[in-house]
């Protein structure tokens, strides 16, 4: 008999490590795993079953598809936005084709068992992509279906993918002579700049924020590349994985979108730069602007219109601006350096 479980795509990321131990703590159903990395051991025991590999590896997915009944798929595995820019060519084969593979194994998983597969996807404000700096400062919260004009290649795969998972949920296959479409309930976050006190940041374009506090932490200097009046939405990396489940769990006749804008502050770059100071009154903080990443952080929005997941599914983030850097972000960081 094929066992009733979990998938978790890209698995070995921060968003996948929460979902697992929180999935793990409840025990309600068993987990199993895909990434190209072997998962670390401590989080390997948390699983029923791990399979190392890609996402654009349909023969991988068979074997999933024969062995397993998929309930639910948290598809994390991406080629990230820096990434993206320097491959695009491979950011599409990942972000866009993966996806696919993973919508159309989630199709078939709910014509075998007679049931939707929930299917979560996290997208990002990088979909969004504002003219220029005057209208990014005038418009203020931006609408999920404002500004669908993203400037980059993690963007455009980003978009695209939220309107297949739309297709998926509600025209799959619509001129079939019985209907097709509603095997998949798709359901997306578009993210903001997520920031995790676990990891280290590795080059991404909102990244900042956690580079200054790393930087202050180790005692070294750090030259922000975007100006301090730059200002993105954030959130805390505990309140983006509560946001997936608790949408994850939400009735689906409560919802009214398959995409949804979060959001849990949006200080600028220079307060930013304050509450490291404030915590490290040594940190060596200075300016040097990179126009290429400027350009890009300048597209997404000041803040985003998130009323429409508060509304439907109850969403609300536990970390302010203040609470998630002096009782999150800092501390955590901090004791990572500590002598």
């Amino acid at each position: 008999m094929r066992k009733p479980v979990v998938l978790i795509t890209g698995a070995g990321g921060e968003i996948g490590h929460g979902l697992i131990a929180h999935l793990a703590r409840a025990g309600t159903q068993p987990v199993i795993t895909l990434d190209v990395n072997p998962l670390e051991p401590a989080l390997a025991r948390m699983v029923q079953r791990e399979f190392t590999g890609s996402i654009t590896d349909k023969s991988l997915l068979e074997r999933v598809l024969s062995e397993f009944e998929v309930e639910t798929v948290y598809h994390l595995a991406a080629l990230l936005s820096t990434r993206s820019e320097f491959t695009p060519t491979t950011a599409h084969q990942v972000n866009v084709d993966g996806t696919l593979n993973l919508l159309e194994f989630s199709q078939r998983e709910a014509e075998s068992h007679g049931r939707p597969v929930t299917f979560m996807y996290p997208s990002s404000i990088a979909a969004y992509g504002l003219p220029d700096l005057e209208t990014k400062r005038r418009v203020g919260p931006v609408k999920e279906d404002d500004y669908n004009t993203p400037s980059t290649m993690y963007g455009c795969n980003k978009l695209y993918c939220e309107q297949l998972g739309r297709y998926y949920a509600r025209f799959y296959k619509q001129l079939a002579a019985q209907p097709q479409s509603g095997r998949v309930d798709f359901r997306c976050v578009r993210f903001p700049g997520l920031i995790s006190a676990l990891t280290v940041p590795s080059g991404g374009t909102s990244d900042y924020a956690p580079e200054m506090i790393h930087a202050a932490a180790k005692g070294e200097p750090y030259a922000c590349f975007v100006r301090p009046d730059t200002r993105i939405p954030f959130m805390a990396m505990p309140d983006g994985v509560e946001a997936l489940l608790a949408l994850s769990a939400a009735p689906k006749a409560a919802l009214t979108r398959t995409a949804y804008n979060l959001a849990a502050f949006n200080p600028s770059a220079g307060e930013i730069r304050q509450e490291v100071v404030r915590a490290f009154p040594d940190a060596d903080i200075s300016w040097h602007t990179d126009t290429k990443r400027q350009g890009i952080v300048d597209s997404w929005p000041e803040d985003v219109d998130d009323s429409a997941a508060r509304r439907d599914w109850g969403f609300a983030p536990r970390f302010d601006f203040v609470k998630a850097f002096r009782d999150y972000l800092i501390p955590t960081i901090g004791s990572r350096y500590a002598k």
